[in-house]
């Protein structure tokens, strides 16, 4: 099960009580930091995230909003004599502005940072449960999203059907790996009939900054939930084209063509001072949206 806390909510400018983009993506085992918006350490502490799971910190693109506040999270976790490892993606570029910050303040880091470029498409890494992959959307400077998927689990081994074919318990890992079984006098016994598949894998997609573009849609197929920026509500569909960001009414059009389950919305600009209407304008494209609430945890 995965579960989203969202830390930051708003674009540009922090106001109305909405902070800058930042998310954590919860596991049993590990938490993921989505974009490191300024303030975003004040809100891990607020909402209790134990910052000692988490290991992996994504960056989209390199807009203030969505990296001003990673210096100050990686230089905190240092004074608190953090230990274990962590691994930041992102454009290349963000290895350089850490190295220029972290020399200028003569900061020697009391854990081992792992930096990792992304530029490009495709798996970014793999833990024993998650797989995390980039895609490219269309902001004004290059930009990725996210889409984190939960590894799919062995097969189930019914058990009576296997002893009663007198399957040996050593050939049980084959099984689960999807593998037929050949008995001693040739005959095949089906993988189907003597095992279950698991249940498919959750799948989170954070889509970033983006203007409205339909060609990513193919890589965000049917995710359990996916996040949609929805900076101006559906009147200003011109000003969202010309600043490279989406409406209400976009983003919901996204989700119905990726087949979402569920669409959360935010990134709100700075000029709205209440996101009501932009539940309501979207959900007259896909009903089951949901806002962006800081501090609000999603299950899915």
């Amino acid at each position: 099960m995965f579960a989203l806390t969202i830390l930051g909510s708003n674009s540009a400018i922090p106001t109305y009580g909405r902070n800058p983009t930042a998310q954590i993506l919860q596991t049993q085992n590990d938490s993921f930091l989505i974009d490191c918006g300024e303030g975003t350490q004040l809100q891990i502490a607020k909402y209790k995230i134990k910052l000692s799971k988490l290991s992996y910190i994504f960056i989209s693109h390199l807009h203030g909003d969505h990296y001003f506040g990673l210096i100050g999270l990686i230089s905190s976790m240092s004074l608190l004599n953090r230990t274990q490892p962590l691994h930041i993606f992102g454009p290349a570029i963000l290895k350089d502005i850490i190295d220029i910050q972290l020399k200028a303040a003569d900061v020697v880091l009391s854990y081992e940072l792992n930096f990792y470029a992304i530029e490009k498409e495709g798996v970014l890494t793999t833990t024993s449960k998650i797989s995390i992959e980039a895609f490219k959307v269309n902001h004004r400077i290059e930009t990725f999203g996210f889409i984190f998927s939960e590894i799919k689990k062995p097969r189930s081994i019914l058990s009576d059907k296997a002893i009663e074919q007198n399957i040996p318990a050593a050939f049980y890992e084959q099984l689960q790996n999807g593998e037929d079984y050949i008995d001693k006098n040739g005959k095949t016994i089906s993988n189907e009939s003597v095992t279950t598949a698991a249940p498919k894998g959750k799948k989170y997609v954070y889509c970033a900054d983006t203007l409205f573009d339909t060609s990513i849609v193919e890589f965000i197929q049917d995710a359990d939930l996916l996040y949609h920026e929805t900076t101006y509500l559906k009147d200003q569909e011109e000003k969202a084209k010309n600043r490279f960001h989406s409406t209400t009414v976009q983003a919901g059009q996204i989700a119905k063509l990726s087949n979402a389950k569920q669409l959360i919305i935010g990134h709100y600009s700075s000029k709205y001072e209440t996101t009501h209407d932009f539940l309501e304008e979207t959900k007259e494209i896909f009903n089951n949206t949901v806002l962006a609430i800081e501090g609000c945890c999603y299950k899915i």
